[in-house]
């Protein structure tokens, strides 16, 4: 076997994914409607816009007034099994073909219809109701007239919206102006990444400036945007303002937009719309609702066809024996007919009520209080899931960081032992307050070897000003930011912050004695343990990206004016950024093995020339169109050289209560766990160790970043020599290594027992369960708990948000007439055999406790031998058995009483029916035996009312009753013979567990 992968690219097959886009892309042409392209918007002009926009309307329904009965019917009758009975009722128009009453056809299969129906349209109904009441919210625009009132579906383009604290951002917008003194805001973005932290935006200063908010109106100004896409971490963009002199340019980031379906978090703020509608990047990244099926209806469907084709052949062999007399092509479609009821529409129906039961049960479980089942189509699909894809944020983790670890270097510091960094840094400023003013600052710290006290104030001062947080004062919920620069109250201060783990950082700062006590968009306040508070003025900040892995600040120092240049970041870039040491490496390897988050910082002093040279070539690198993000980048590299190793911090992600031991669980059940998420991969790597997704003795293969096809070549060689190996990958290198190597990749991954997929995109999470179910053929369970989880939700098997007569005919001369008629067809479809058959829903063959107890139960569930080929075969021949005894018996027995057929076949029929549903329970339950007293009494009720086709008078007498009762256990003794000799000789693997 070789170890190399042939450089022969995968024939690339057109998914459900692209299929859908090219055709919306089709129709949008044909309708008139461009391909998107980059936009010039006029702020509070609307009408001066450069195209036609959509309108901000949100619709998530899967049909409309005109498509629901045409699309709900079409569902149902594009398979097989329906359409089946479909056919079945319309031949019952012809007269030819008629073999008893419409309603004998029609009734069963119309209550079948009107269930489903009436399912689709309640579905329909809420989510109307849900995006009437999104389209509906009131928000309010800044216009020429004043301030006025305005829905959500009535957004333009260009529009000024003003959008208060906790409210929805109703379109994507770029950030103006905010109500905040510290000139930013906060986004709460849930619902549009996964991510529970909140994200740190900054308006455009040029309009942030602006006295009021009513002079947007007034000046001159437009943004330049790139086309609609659905990246939602990146944007690129630039301000103009024309009526100044000179003009005013600035560019536009990320950090400066407004997305739909964030939150806002502090302050109100005003944005100007660049995109609405099917634009947004929230519906970009959103798949259209598709009807699901679940495994066990397309296994009925396949049988179906098995089934119609006996029939088929036993209706030739009827009219061959015939010798083709006549019509007899006529003859082979009332044969048809006539053994239609070996398919019986009742099982239609059981298995319906059956779904919505486990679904009910499901609602009521107290193990899962507050559970609501979405769709009641699907519920057996739970039981035979082989991969579980799940969100990491808000679903494994609580997205609550937790400091662990502070190392030096020569010493490490753990939770038992922060008394001493809060010693050291209590000396410190007492020793500060005690000097004289001179040597405050530690000015001399370069030019002597640092004693150990000075070197964890050095970090922990670092630490306490590399971040993005922001403190905010709230009184009984109120901000109060007045308050707060007067008094800085502990009691009153809350950390906001756009990562958990920068909050948990500041938050141990403030443990040791150096606090956090004010922020705003140019400055920063420290209080140290004596009171005192130390001011920085921000210069510069640079903020976390994936490309980069690390974030920096610079800051000066207000009492000695030192420029100060701070960073943090992951090992494996920052191991290039600072000076040669020998323990970075190796301790960076110890805490990763431990679960924790290390992020290396480093700081570095900078002259007065030196940052004015570095601001001119940054400020000329931000303001380029083309290239920008590598200009910039190329500048703040050339600061980062020989910076100055401080200390290795270690956090960790509190997990939610039970992860460990449920995917435990999961694994012994033979279920792969998949996580993906838009997370980071150092965190998300973190996070799988924590949980226990990897186990200790499996090694992690992290996938490097590939950009193209030679790259995924090598990268996929390497990882095909590893073996039981998680993996680990980002989202860029999946989606190279998809486009070049798709079955390769797919084929690697489904043998890992776990991958982790991080900085995944939402359409990147459902094209992910899309391959597991094109590739394994496997059903496959989604479970996610934010608005960027929907797709991957909706694409998935499964998802879950944290909702016998054939006899009759051969023996009568081959004559293709039936034996039961009208009623008689009705009442065995559902009253006479309904309740018993329906009421196995409630059967068990373990105990959930016992099934949780051994997880490896599950396996065989993932068999699927309940409904295999094997199964069906033997419960055809069980069918040909009993219908020859039932038939024949009454021919040998009830000769004399021949013109009674009817009656005596009849009652064996469901004499033998109800026996069987007996038969085949594993655990009894009480009303199980009701089931099957009720349709015997219904049975026996309805004799009253049948005396067309029964004679009460006749079935009354001793000889019916001792005749049939010998037929009926004629047809079901030995099958019970057979079952007790098979438990006994042979019984079930879980048999053990049950005794």
């Amino acid at each position: 076997m070789t170890d190399n992968i042939p450089l022969q690219p995968v024939r690339q097959k057109k998914r459900m994914d692209s299929k859908h886009r090219s055709g919306c892309c089709q129709c949008l042409r044909c309708c008139g409607r461009r391909d998107p392209r980059p936009r010039t918007v006029w702020l509070g002009h609307p009408e001066k816009r450069d195209q036609r926009y959509p309108r901000n309307v949100i619709n998530n329904q899967k049909y409309n007034f005109f498509t629901f009965l045409p699309g709900v019917l079409f569902n149902q009758f594009k398979y097989f099994f329906n359409l089946y009975f479909l056919l079945l009722a319309c031949s019952q128009f012809v007269v030819e073909m008629r073999l008893g009453a419409l309603y004998t056809y029609w009734v069963p299969l119309g209550f079948v219809l009107a269930v489903t129906v009436i399912r689709e349209a309640a579905e329909e109904i809420r989510c109307y109701m849900r995006d009437k009441e999104v389209n509906s919210q009131i928000y309010s625009k800044l216009t020429a007239r004043g301030t006025v009132k305005v829905k959500s579906s009535n957004i333009q383009v260009g529009d000024l919206i003003i959008v208060e604290k906790n409210q929805r951002v109703p379109a994507d917008m770029i950030f103006l102006r905010t109500s905040e003194k510290n000139g930013s805001c906060f986004l709460r973005t849930d619902q549009l990444d996964g991510e529970t932290d909140w994200k740190l935006r900054l308006p455009v200063t040029c309009t942030q400036r602006l006295p009021t908010a009513s002079e947007l109106l007034q000046i001159r100004s437009y943004i330049y945007a790139e086309e609609p896409n659905i990246d939602i971490h990146n944007f690129v963009g630039t301000f103009t303002r024309e009526d100044s002199d000179p003009p005013v340019n600035e560019s536009l980031s990320i950090e400066n937009t407004l997305w739909a379906s964030t939150v806002i978090a502090s302050g109100t703020v005003v944005g100007v719309v660049l995109y609405t509608g099917r634009e947004l990047r929230s519906v970009m990244n959103t798949s259209n609702p598709r009807s699901k099926i679940g495994l066990f209806d397309l296994e009925v469907n396949c049988l179906t066809k098995i089934l119609f084709g006996a029939l088929v052949v036993v209706s030739l062999v009827m009219v061959a024996l015939q010798h083709f007399a006549g019509r007899w092509y006529l003859q082979i479609i009332r044969f048809l007919l006539l053994f239609s009821n070996i398919i019986p529409i009742s099982l239609r129906v059981n298995l319906d009520m059956g779904k919505i039961v486990y679904s009910w049960v499901i609602r009521r479980d107290s193990k899962i209080p507050g559970t609501v089942v979405r769709s009641s189509t699907i519920p057996e699909q739970l039981g035979r899931i082989s991969y579980l894809l799940t969100d990491k944020t808000g679903t494994l983790t609580q997205n609550e960081m937790v400091f662990k670890r502070l190392h030096l270097g020569t010493v490490a510091y753990g939770l038992d032992s922060m008394d001493e960094v809060q010693s050291h840094i209590f000396s410190i400023y007492t020793q500060q307050s005690q000097d004289p003013p001179a040597v405050k600052g530690l000015t001399l710290a370069t030019k002597v070897r640092k004693t150990m006290s000075s070197r964890v104030h050095e970090a922990v001062k670092a630490i306490a000003l590399c971040h993005n947080v922001t403190p905010v004062y709230e009184s009984n919920g109120v901000t109060d930011q007045a308050e707060a620069e007067r008094h800085y109250e502990d009691s009153c201060r809350v950390y906001q912050a756009s990562s958990p783990d920068e909050v948990a950082l500041v938050q141990w700062t403030e443990s040791v004695g150096l606090t956090l006590v004010g922020r705003d968009q140019s400055s920063v306040q420290l209080r140290t343990p004596g009171g005192h508070i130390l001011n920085f003025t921000i210069l510069q900040i640079f903020p976390f990206t994936y490309e980069s892995k690390r974030m920096g600040i610079i800051v000066r120092d207000e009492s000695t004016g030192e420029i100060t240049f701070y960073m943090k970041g992951a090992d494996v870039v920052m191991a290039g950024i600072v000076q040669y040491n020998d323990w970075l490496e190796e301790e960076c390897g110890n805490m990763a093995r431990e679960g924790l988050r290390v992020l290396v910082v480093a700081k570095k002093s900078l002259t007065e020339e030196q940052y004015q040279d570095f601001e001119a070539r940054y400020v000329q690198a931000k303001l380029s169109v083309h290239d920008r993000s590598l200009k910039v980048a190329t500048v703040i590299e050339s600061l980062e050289m020989e910076m100055e190793l401080l200390c290795l911090t270690g956090v960790e992600d509190q997990l939610q209560t039970d992860v460990r031991p449920t995917l435990e669980t999961l694994r012994n059940a033979g279920i792969k766990v998949w996580m993906l998420t838009g997370d980071k991969l150092e965190t998300a790597t973190c996070t799988a160790k924590n949980a226990h997704l990897v186990t200790r003795t499996q090694d992690i293969h992290i996938f490097r970043l590939v950009t193209n096809r030679g790259e995924a070549h090598l990268e996929l060689n390497a990882f095909r020599r590893k073996h039981d190996c998680a993996l680990v990958i980002s989202g860029d290198s999946l989606e190279v290594c998809l486009k070049y190597y798709e079955y390769e990749f797919m084929e690697l991954a489904c043998q890992c027992p776990a991958v982790v997929c991080c900085r995944c995109a939402p359409t990147q999470k459902a094209q992910i369960v899309r391959l597991l179910q094109e590739r394994t053929g496997k059903l496959t369970c989604a479970v996610g708990d934010g608005g960027n989880d929907v797709s991957m939700i909706q694409e998935a098997d499964c998802g879950v948000g944290v909702e016998g007569k054939a006899v009759f005919s051969s023996v009568f001369y081959f004559a293709s007439v039936p034996l039961y008629q009208g009623f008689l067809i009705i009442g065995y479809s559902t009253i006479y055999t309904m309740f018993p058959v329906f009421s196995l829903v409630l059967d068990k063959d373990v105990k959930s406790e016992v099934a949780m107890l051994y997880p490896e139960l599950y396996k065989d569930l993932l068999k699927g031998r309940p409904l295999s080929y094997k199964t069906f075969l033997i419960w055809v021949l069980i069918s040909i058995y009993q219908g020859s005894i039932i038939m024949y018996g009454a021919l040998l027995l009830f000769e004399s009483e021949f013109v009674h057929i009817v009656a005596i076949s009849f009652t064996s029929l469901i004499l033998t029916e109800l026996l069987m549903v007996a038969l085949t329970i594993q655990t009894w339950h009480w009303l199980m035996i009701v089931a099957e007293l009720l349709s015997l009494s219904c049975y026996i009720a309805s004799l009253v009312f049948l005396h067309e086709f029964i004679d009460v008078y006749f079935i009354a007498t001793l000889s019916f009753l001792w005749k049939v009762t010998v037929i009926t256990l004629v047809s079901c003794l030995p099958l019970y013979v057979l079952k007790y000799l098979r438990r006994r000789f042979s019984p079930p693997s879980y048999s053990k567990l049950t005794s």
